[in-house]
């Protein structure tokens, strides 16, 4: 085989690889693309959508939200358990640090589900309140309103449980489980969780002092869509540049390393040698100098002109 068809033969396998790389990372952005589109398209149904009950949106109180439900407004009827109040670190507010103020509610009619009283909690995340300037957690947490409150949320599926430790009285996710765990003995005894939890919308009677508001969801598509394109022209540009490159090589003519047999047999020519750089006269004159001192043995006066 020539050198030059391995050569080839090398660069188009470069540009397959480089190809078949950025076409699966283009595949997945686009993927991403087409998951949050259909996330934007829950957000912006379920948004709008008219309150129902909580009991005709979660049948098992057990079972995650499904996605398709995210973002459901309900009401429900309960018992805010305020000695249970938990706070929620490290979620930022348009850049500001704050703390989300998470409260278990005693539901005492779901909608349909009278069996459902009096055994179950919805966590709510009723909005925040400012950190402080040292973070502390002795923050100014205005309660909420004393006795039965019908209360109107919109589900979120329930987060993962968080692996670090937070300090008493403060969680790191929104697991209700975790919730509930933090909240202490003020939550029944023998009293389970959601695996949905709430974000407030509002409430009758309302509270003395509401909380900041919560940000509503983004529906900023994002760059998945463009990067898709970008990583597949990507792809296509690699691969014809190493394509044209190879064929380069095939149509460049052979030349064969010196000495080597030509196409006709005959040996290729030899470069001739890099012609020697002439010496000058001071360097002439300088080299016989020394001839004649070492001609003449060591110690040997020179003679200038000799």
């Amino acid at each position: 085989m020539r050198p030059a068809t391995r050569r080839a033969l090398g660069l188009v396998a470069v540009g397959l690889v480089v190809a078949v790389v950025c076409t699966a990372l283009g595949r997945w952005q686009w993927n991403r693309h087409v998951a949050r589109d259909a996330a934007i398209a829950v957000v912006e149904a379920n948004w709008a959508a008219a309150p129902v009950d909580l009991a005709q949106v979660v049948a098992d109180p057990d079972a995650p939200l499904p996605d398709a439900d995210a973002w459901r407004t309900v009401t429900v009827t309960g018992r805010w358990l305020t000695d249970a109040s938990v706070l929620l670190r490290n979620r930022p507010v348009d850049s500001t640090p704050a703390y989300h103020v998470l409260v278990p509610l005693l539901v005492t009619d779901p909608g349909g589900r009278p069996d459902a009283a009096g055994d179950r909690v919805l966590v709510v995340d009723r909005g925040w309140v400012p950190t402080g300037a040292d973070g502390s957690v002795d923050v100014d947490v205005p309660p909420p309103p004393a006795g039965e409150v019908r209360v109107t949320v919109r589900l979120r599926p329930g987060e993962r449980p968080a692996t670090r430790e937070a300090p008493a009285g403060q969680v790191h996710a929104i697991d209700p489980a975790q919730v509930v765990a933090a909240g202490g003995d003020a939550v029944p005894a023998g009293t389970l969780p959601y695996a949905a939890y709430g974000s407030f919308v509002a409430e009758t009677p309302p509270a003395a002092v509401a909380l900041g508001a919560l940000d509503p969801p983004s529906t900023d598509p994002g760059s998945h869509l463009s990067y898709a394109f970008q990583w597949w022209v990507f792809a296509l540009g690699g691969l014809v540049a190493f394509v044209v490159a190879a064929r380069r090589e095939l149509t460049a003519p052979d030349v064969p390393a010196p000495g080597a047999p030509g196409p006709t047999g005959a040996p290729a020519p030899v470069p001739p040698a890099r012609r020697a750089r002439r010496r000058g006269r001071d360097e002439i004159d300088e080299d016989a100098l020394v001839d004649a001192q070492l001609a003449d043995g060591p110690g040997a006066p020179v003679t200038p002109g000799r």
